[in-house]
């Protein structure tokens, strides 16, 4: 064998195994270019989903704090006012409201109803109890009458022209606010 074949045998060995090694490193760069390409795609998914919830986040809060500031502004004009006689009129809770009737109290949001004639005009006084058929006129909205809300286990009730804090257990008084309309 000549050099020349020897030569031609060699760099012929070296092409059969040098080609599929090349294809093979190509193949495995392409694999790692899709792999890359796919975790940035991934990170812009996520880059693009943590934008949406912030957004989201900042809408919801915008919109918690302006239904907050509406419902100040609400309580705000539709408060009570001692020093105004008429405050209630043109509340939706007094639409029936008449005036005083002989034997009857009147409840906002729940009309007048009828009371026993030891209980009309009777002062309510803290440490008293409140008579079991005069305990379910709740005050609906207790910020009308400038008041907070009532601990846990009470409620204020509506009684005659006063306004009453009870225990909803044994109807016991905690506090009376006098004349409030």
């Amino acid at each position: 064998m000549n050099r020349f074949t020897r030569a031609a045998l060699v760099a012929l060995a070296l092409t059969t195994t040098a080609v599929p090694l090349a294809a093979q490193a190509q193949s495995r760069d392409y694999r790692q270019d899709r792999r890359d390409d796919y975790r940035d795609y991934r990170d812009d998914r996520r880059d693009d989903r943590r934008d949406y919830r912030s957004e989201r986040r900042d809408d919801r809060r915008e919109y918690r704090d302006d239904r907050r500031d509406d419902r100040r502004d609400y309580r705000r004009d539709r408060r009570w006012d001692r020093n105004d006689r008429d405050w209630w009129r043109g509340r939706d809770d007094f639409r029936d409201y008449r005036g005083s009737r002989s034997g009857y109290w009147y409840a906002p949001g729940y009309g007048y109803y009828r009371v026993e004639p030891r209980y009309y005009g009777y002062r309510w006084q803290r440490g008293g109890y409140l008579p079991s058929q005069y305990r379910g006129y709740y005050v609906r909205d207790p910020y009308v009458y400038g008041l907070r809300p009532a601990p846990r286990g009470y409620a204020y009730v509506h009684a005659g022209n006063d306004i009453v804090l009870i225990a909803l257990a044994t109807g016991l008084i905690a506090s009376v606010l006098s004349g409030a309309y």
